[in-house]
């Protein structure tokens, strides 16, 4: 990626001017309020019902002083539109950001740093996998009011047929060879021998964020930590090919069903599913009591999991940021963040509402996903401005897999990739950097 704007991106120039047209902050006029531009994505009914009223409570308890302006844009098209306004430098006061991007956002000068204007205990009480994802270059340039969260969801009636253990916590995850050996004692007793899910039928940003996972805990992952300046030895190493060769060989072997109409667990078709938490409610209303969720496998070097969900930042032409920090601050208090995680079903962001959460704390049925996330299982996806690009070579890289390719040429073909990636933008280098040989 060169940061130029996209072809999708520059379709969706035209809503952005008038989005623009609007002006960002300033001071309102009207009683001399504070006036902030803020950009959330449209998610779910339930979500943009309750962000609405969320500035609404803000912009109440600071009647005079500040208002928030809240503008709602597609999910699928966010990205793009913040690229291009981003590349205009008409970036809104306050935006949300998907997870893996803001780095790019960093590198182009775009964003500058929220933790001056959070109080030191909201920074404190900030789930350590979000503070991690929301950390570049030491400086903490995002928070966000709830997480992501991956595992295996399972049914726990089929797993007793066969005699499995049923892992009770990440340090208990299966290793490769077991889950292996559950699959196979799974498929003996199937009709078509097809018994988990991957999710196949889903597109884009999952595989990554699904099968990276599968890399670091082989010992191999997607670019060189902590430098991130080469693929090369890392994406196509031998733990990185020999861990996706394993996965290959579960939807060789038959025991991947396609998925297509994304019902093979509901249904009853497979007993495992590699799923995210927002497949926790579909699920839990189709097996009930029944529904386990388990660590994913472990291929040597220990569970792995995924984490990174929408993030807050403040652009840096934001006229005033103690005002937009103010903003972020009101969002990571507890009851907002249980307000927002009920009407989406995320991970609560904050140790305090993580604990009164029904379904994450203590007693809730989501309870080992919200450790993985606490203990250090969870790794944020590469951050790095590449990670785009990262993201779309290895999406292709894992639909050749998945068809059969050979996994060795597949993964040196993507690392080469990536490098030339870097070497075309120097690394990503800032311009305070020493250029790199």
């Amino acid at each position: 990626m060169d940061g130029r704007p996209s072809c999708k991106a520059i379709r969706h120039l035209l809503p952005i001017a008038l989005l623009l047209l609007a002006g960002c902050g300033g001071e309102d006029g009207e009683g001399g309020a504070v006036r902030l531009e803020a950009w959330h994505h449209a998610g779910r009914e339930a979500e943009r019902r309750t962000i609405r009223e969320q500035v609404a409570r803000f912009n109440a308890q600071h009647e005079g002083e500040i208002r928030i302006e809240l503008t709602l844009i597609p999910e699928g098209s966010y990205n793009a539109q913040v690229q291009a306004a981003a590349l205009a430098g008409e970036l809104p006061d306050l935006l949300e950001l998907d997870g893996p991007y803001l780095y790019q956002y960093v590198w182009q000068g775009s964003l500058r740093p929220v933790g001056p204007f959070l109080p030191e205990d909201t920074r404190a009480d900030i789930l350590p996998s979000i503070r991690e994802q929301g950390t570049f270059r030491g400086r903490l340039y995002s928070v966000g009011a709830f997480d992501s969260a991956l595992g295996l969801y399972a049914r726990r009636d089929r797993l007793k047929e066969i005699g499995a253990r049923i892992p009770e916590g990440p340090g208990e995850a299966w290793s490769v060879k077991e889950f292996e050996q559950v699959l196979g004692l799974l498929a003996e007793a199937d009709p078509d021998g097809a018994v988990l899910d991957l999710h196949l039928n889903y597109e884009g940003e999952w595989f990554p964020y699904a099968f990276a996972p599968v890399l670091w805990s082989a010992g191999g992952g997607l670019i060189a930590r902590p430098d991130h300046d080469r693929a090369r030895g890392v994406l196509d190493s031998p733990e990185s090919v020999a861990a996706m060769e394993r996965l290959q060989g579960w939807i060789e072997a038959g025991y991947v069903d396609p998925n297509l109409d994304d019902a093979a667990f509901t249904e009853g078709r497979v007993a495992l599913s590699w799923g995210g938490h927002w497949n926790y409610p579909r699920y839990r209303a189709a097996v009930g009591e029944d529904l386990v969720v388990l660590p994913l496998p472990d291929f040597g070097r220990g569970t792995r999991t995924a984490q990174g969900s929408w993030n807050w930042g403040i652009a840096r032409a934001c006229p005033d940021p103690e005002a937009a920090g103010e903003f972020l601050a009101f969002l990571l208090e507890d009851e907002e963040v249980l307000a927002m995680t009920r009407a989406n079903g995320a991970v609560p962001g904050t140790r305090p509402a993580l604990e009164r959460s029904p379904l994450y704390g203590p007693d809730g049925p989501l309870r080992l996903l919200a450790e993985q996330l606490q203990g250090g299982q969870a790794v944020p996806r590469p951050r790095t401005p590449a990670y785009p690009v990262i993201s779309t070579i290895f999406q292709d890289a894992f639909a050749d897999i998945r068809h059969g390719m050979d996994v060795r040429e597949v993964l040196e073909r993507a690392a080469a990739e990536i490098d030339a990636d870097l070497e075309a933008n120097e690394g990503y280098r800032f311009p305070e950097e020493p250029r790199r040989r």
